[in-house]
């Protein structure tokens, strides 16, 4: 938890990241809790996109956090800090997944689509009958989400699980934006039709990164960066 102290603070709930990124770089370093609980659900999506493995998913999000915290000098503010941070953790990702040998190639066409959300994927008022199932078919979402290749996997929970904009997404995945939408259009030709309309509101509830996991990467990562001060 957030000391007591900056709990006492209402007002820092409303700092940007920006203003956050200051103060941790001008020696405020538990304020780098905050930027982890504020961006722990995209962190925890964007890697687990590409590892499909809950375990090394925890382990990474530390390493993205350390890697973060170790080169916030370098976030210079161009881009977002939530694209920033996105990036950096996609790298880490990447790089434990062409370690184990799990990276799939894919061969791209360079030329653009639509970039509007599927469809499927927008919250819509739910009614009674959606209530009841919704956390089944967050589930089958998830499921059929990670049966994609990585390389519309991770475009697919960046762009309509996070709703990252197209420029976000690229910024994120070190891709053009008509990667981004050439890949975008191809995962929907495979997942739009029974299962997305399905799973309607149920997306915004799937990669839940839930309270205890949330405490477990916070708690490890300011351990770690507490003996570099």
């Amino acid at each position: 938890m957030v000391g007591a102290q900056l709990l006492g603070q209402a007002r820092i709930e409303d700092w940007s990241d920006e203003e956050i990124v200051r103060r941790v770089l001008e020696g405020d370093v538990l304020l780098f809790e905050l930027l982890m609980r504020r961006h722990n659900q995209r962190i925890y999506r964007a890697v687990r996109s590409i590892l499909r493995d809950d375990s090394e998913t925890e382990d990474v999000m530390q390493e993205a956090y350390v890697r973060a915290y170790e080169h916030l000098g370098q976030f210079e503010g161009r881009a977002r800090f939530s694209s920033w941070l996105t990036r950096i953790a996609v790298n880490e990702s990447i790089k434990r997944a062409t370690s184990r040998g799990k990276m799939d190639s894919l061969d791209i066409e360079q030329h653009g689509m639509g970039e509007n959300p599927m469809p499927g994927f927008q919250n819509n008022s739910e009614s009674p009958e959606g209530n009841v199932s919704r956390n089944e078919m967050a589930s089958m979402l998830e499921q059929a989400i990670l049966a994609l290749p990585i390389a519309y996997r991770d475009v697919v929970m960046l762009r309509d699980v996070e709703q990252m904009s197209t420029a976000e997404t690229a910024e994120a995945l070190s891709l053009t934006e008509s990667n981004v939408k050439v890949r975008l259009h191809r995962a929907h030709e495979i997942l739009r039709d029974e299962l997305m309309a399905l799973a309607g509101a149920a997306s915004s509830q799937a990669f839940g990164f839930h309270a205890i996991r949330c405490d477990r990467v916070v708690h490890a990562v300011l351990a770690r960066i507490s003996t570099e001060k």
